[in-house]
């Protein structure tokens, strides 16, 4: 089942690490950029190391600083090797080149793209070549500031498809849309998820674990999904020439479409 909340959890807060991952988190996501004053940052780094070396399964990713730092590397080689680390997300990715040492350095962990600068989205033909890249996640709130575009919603929707297709053009995973800043508008942050699914995004970034249920629920097929998937599925079983389910013609896009959702409500049946 692909992730559908993504939690970021600052390093330096082992409770709230807890918090998110008891959630229902697909990924949670460590965060030792942003979210670490500089003088805290090896300490930081030090502190989530030994809480994830005993791990041996983990949906644990670690949000390492960004290339231009003096902190990147040190972070790379320090959670390459641990099993109960699921990837490295590079914060201000731009282009397939800032990953040729992450790669190498990174033993093989899938590595995230964070997607939030104009030349970003301006490269992205190239930077979803890296090699090593398994996924991309759009950082809406450092894009906005960057590109000066005041607002999330339509203002951005040109950017979240082309994330979207490059991301399906290259073979990756589809991408993560980016965080619902306000932690009491649940009814806001189910339409922002919806929006998100809708544009063809897996999953959406959450800066909270309460926002967890509400996105998870909101990329879940729903009763009325499965009822029409499985009808589909049922009409063109053993069906010679043209079917139609609810006076529409059925051809292999939608059956297709009906698959899928029942696949995804099967995962989430088996946990």
């Amino acid at each position: 089942m692909p992730p559908a909340a993504s939690c970021s959890s600052p390093a330096i807060a082992p409770s709230v690490s807890t918090s998110a991952r008891a959630s229902g988190a697909d990924m949670v996501v460590i965060d030792l950029e942003d979210a670490v004053l500089p003088d805290r940052k090896a300490a930081a780094r030090d502190t989530v190391h030994d809480a994830l070396a005993g791990l041996t399964e983990s949906r644990f990713v670690v949000r390492v600083n960004s290339l231009d730092t003096a902190w990147h590397a040190d972070d790379v080689r320090a959670f390459a090797g641990l099993p109960g680390v699921a990837g490295l997300m590079l914060p201000k990715a731009e282009r397939a080149s800032d990953f040729a040492a992450m790669h190498e350095a990174a033993a093989g962990k899938p590595l995230h793209a964070l997607v939030e600068t104009v030349s970003a989205i301006l490269n992205l033909a190239d930077l979803v070549t890296a090699r090593g890249l398994a996924r991309l996640s759009f950082g809406t709130v450092d894009f906005q500031a960057d590109a000066g575009i005041d607002g999330d919603g339509a203002e951005i929707d040109y950017v979240r498809t082309q994330i979207v297709l490059h991301s399906r053009n290259a073979g990756l995973a589809a991408p993560v849309d980016g965080v619902s800043t306000d932690l009491t508008d649940d009814a806001a942050l189910a339409r922002d998820t919806d929006h998100a699914r809708r544009f063809g995004f897996a999953g959406k970034l959450c800066v909270h674990p309460r926002q967890v249920g509400i996105v998870n629920a909101a990329f879940l097929p729903s009763d009325a999904d499965i009822d029409w998937a499985t009808r589909v599925i049922a009409a063109i079983d053993g069906a010679f020439g043209a079917v139609a389910v609810d006076g529409k013609l059925i051809d292999k896009p939608v059956v297709d479409r009906a698959r899928r959702l029942l696949e995804t409500h099967a995962a989430f049946q088996a946990g």
